[in-house]
């Protein structure tokens, strides 16, 4: 009997598996933006998707994952020697060391269905090695998804420049928290 029960609950578990469909996301036509504010200004650029991946089951949205590419972190809202400069501050080890850490990853946990074409997502974000979850909203229509994620960078050791560990940096000040709006094409 306890053989047949649980041959039962492994066909209910591989059926539901088997059920969920993959859905391939086009690189060339997904992006991933970021905006950095400061009390002077803000900064913003792209970082490029290495992979990723959607799964559906009956139409609707069940899991997914992407990884970044952080060595292709550039800046958008400067030129020349400015952006050099800040794409290389950004790769250091005082913000993202990318020589150590070049990837970052995102692993979804949990998706709830909210109504329409939203979605609550619950994930996990590892960025320089520490992976922290993170709660986020995206909007998933006929061949795109898209989220705008806000992310604490405190809690990923990227300190530099922020009030809650340095005082008397005046305008020098780093918001602790960045945005990422990611658009996956599939």
């Amino acid at each position: 009997m306890k053989i047949l029960i649980s041959i039962f609950f492994t066909a209910i578990f591989l059926l539901g598996f088997a059920q969920q469909e993959a859905r391939s996301v086009d690189l060339s036509k997904s992006s991933v933006n970021w905006t950095g504010k400061k009390v002077t200004g803000e900064h913003n650029g792209t970082i490029a998707l290495l992979e990723a991946k959607l799964f559906f089951k009956d139409a609707y949205l069940v899991d997914g994952s992407f990884v970044l590419n952080m060595e292709s972190i550039a800046c958008t809202d400067l030129s020349g020697v400015m952006a050099n400069k800040l794409e290389g501050h950004l790769k250091s080890e005082d913000f993202f060391d990318v020589n150590s850490f070049n990837e970052s990853k995102l692993k979804f946990v949990k998706v709830k269905h909210l109504e329409g074409n939203s979605y609550l997502v619950v994930a996990d974000l590892t960025i320089k090695g520490i992976t922290h979850p993170i709660e986020f909203t995206t909007n998933v229509k006929t061949h795109e998804a898209v989220a705008t994620l806000k992310v604490d960078r405190t809690l990923y050791n990227v300190r530099y420049g922020s009030t809650s560990f340095f005082d008397n940096i005046g305008d020098k000040a780093i918001d602790d928290i960045f945005e990422v709006k990611v658009n996956l094409a599939y």
